[in-house]
């Protein structure tokens, strides 16, 4: 294991901290947001934070082309990805597109929020809170609808150490 020292103000620098959070593997899901037009975004940062009452929460840059859509919803969807659906996360982290139209299927669900099909899980959420961290905000959800695929032996899209992977099932 290799040590590397903290800095004298005791904060890890940039290049550290890259190369640790590389380190830490994540479940890949397509966060959604209605709008003119609607927004949707790749993310790893996507983590439970309550079971009482539910709450989940995602970080997002405040300068993402995501974020005004996502600062002004009052509904998000999130999609968690199949191992099958690296396409899909790699058109909604592709910046300068129109992602809905290079991905095609989707719906509209609850107050505009699009609906992608064919995910592992999706969570409808009414965001109960925005807070300001660094350059990111977090924002906090309540989960009020959800669906999974039914098949428990389809595995979800991971990403580590800057690709994406997939987890492979003991027996």
């Amino acid at each position: 294991m290799t040590v590397t020292p903290l800095h004298q103000d005791r904060a890890v620098d940039a290049d550290l901290f890259r190369a640790l959070l590389r380190r830490h593997a994540a479940a890949v899901v397509v966060i959604t947001a209605p709008g003119e037009p609607p927004a949707g975004f790749t993310a790893t940062s996507f983590t439970s934070v309550s079971l009482d009452p539910p709450l989940v929460s995602f970080c997002l840059a405040k300068t993402a082309s995501a974020w005004p859509a996502v600062e002004s919803a009052s509904t998000i969807a999130v999609h968690v990805l199949t191992l099958e659906q690296e396409h899909v996360a790699r058109t909604f982290a592709t910046r300068g597109i129109d992602r809905f139209a290079a991905h095609g299927t989707w719906r509209p669900g609850p107050d505009g929020v699009p609906l992608l099909d064919g995910v592992l899980a999706r969570i409808v959420c009414r965001v109960t809170q925005r807070v300001e961290a660094g350059d990111h905000t977090i924002v906090l959800a309540a989960p009020e609808l959800g669906e999974h695929h039914e098949d428990t032996t389809v595995t979800p899209l991971v990403y580590h150490d800057g690709t994406y992977a997939h987890l492979q099932r003991s027996a």
